[in-house]
């Protein structure tokens, strides 16, 4: 069976691809990329992520976003760009699942803090968690560690990698010491990630009362779609008409990554695969939509992400998460025995803690710090 026939030859082919760090013989009746995105949906870390955190912790409300309820917007938008495109949508569904599979809880902070705690142990870097997932620490297999995903598959994981870490990758480090690019998979995932995260902050902001209707007038890109909602829709609803604004954003912002990537890609005419590789990035958007996109985030993060009601919780996670770590270094008998370095490594030690607490969600991160720390908890 044929999966790549619908393909441009630009795209990522099944058939064609790296393959994986141990051989496997053919997955019959799935492509490659499908058999990826399986085996990410079945992995514990994916069910993990209903219970981290996007930017309200867990706890706060059901119906915000979790890591897991991203990772699926991210894949519908982006299997919609890459069929535009005719590119690997079975690609870029299973990197958009994976891509937040090595997130800490408590999102970013708990990201930042426990690469502080890491900082003499070689640092923490969520990408290169979520790969250190689907590589060794899922434990599904009889043959191997981990997943034993397609080289694209975690390839376009590795979204960011730091030189000293992309040394020690191989092949799959050596774009970011080249400056080459990854495939047009892989960057279409960064923008519909973008795409997602800006409209369901928007989204979770104003339901949660911390940023206001009459704030969000002031962003260009929301105000310019809001007010033809408002015009062809009098009187609708503040809900209603905040979903319809965000589909119309969403829908503006991915026929632009399409028309524009559509023009670089015919300018650049790569041939196959190696010359995406070669080329400078082919999937973005325009100038005039990156500005305003921009100006978006730029917005979020003084208005919500910075709000001080979120930065009680941040300074309550950053101190969840630094208890942890140090209480688990002092005392590794504390840790359950699969994490316990029984050689007495200091740095060994060290990166189980981290793929300990990087594992938890927020409740269990919230719920574990009472366990220690707590007299009145076993």
């Amino acid at each position: 069976m044929n999966f790549d026939d619908k393909l441009a030859p630009y795209a990522a082919h099944s058939s064609q691809g790296r393959g994986r760090v141990f051989p496997e013989a053919a997955a019959g009746s799935r492509s490659e990329f499908q058999r990826d995105r399986d085996r990410i949906i079945h992995s514990t870390a994916f069910r993990r992520l209903e219970y981290k955190t996007q930017v309200f912790l867990n706890h706060e409300g059901d119906l915000f976003r979790t890591r897991l309820t991203h990772s699926i917007e991210v894949a519908q938008i982006g299997r919609t760009l890459a069929r535009s495109l005719q590119i690997n949508e079975d690609l870029v569904e299973a990197v958009s699942l994976a891509h937040d599979l090595g997130h800490t809880p408590f999102g970013h902070v708990g990201q930042d803090v426990l690469n502080e705690c890491m900082r003499e142990y070689g640092g923490f870097e969520h990408n290169l968690q979520s790969l250190r997932v689907v590589d060794s620490l899922e434990e599904h297999y009889g043959d191997f560690d981990g997943l034993n995903l397609m080289f694209e598959t975690r390839e376009g994981i590795l979204k960011h990698c730091s030189n000293a870490n992309a040394r020690q990758l191989g092949e799959l480090g050596k774009r970011f010491l080249d400056r080459t690019q990854p495939s047009l998979e892989a960057q279409l995932t960064n923008l519909a990630d973008e795409i997602a995260y800006n409209n369901h902050d928007i989204d979770d902001g104003l339901r949660s009362g911390l940023i206001t209707m009459g704030q969000m007038m002031e962003v260009d890109l929301f105000a310019r779609f809001h007010r033809e909602v408002e015009a062809k829709y009098p009187g609708l609803p503040g809900r209603r008409a905040l979903y319809e604004t965000s589909r119309r954003m969403i829908t503006v912002m991915t026929a632009d990554v399409v028309a524009t990537s559509a023009a670089l890609i015919l300018d650049a005419a790569p041939r196959n695969i190696d010359d995406v590789r070669a080329a400078p990035p082919l999937i973005r958007f325009s100038d005039s939509m990156k500005a305003e996109t921009t100006a978006l985030k730029r917005f979020l993060h003084a208005n919500l992400y910075r709000h001080y009601q979120v930065n009680r919780m941040r300074v309550k996670a950053s101190r969840i998460v630094n208890d942890l770590f140090d209480a688990f270094m002092r005392d590794p008998v504390l840790l359950p025995p699969d994490y316990q370095v029984i050689d007495g490594d200091v740095s060994k030690q060290a990166r189980k803690i981290a793929d300990y607490i990087a594992g938890m969600t927020d409740r269990y991160a919230i719920r574990e710090h009472r366990r220690i720390f707590s007299i009145d908890e076993l």
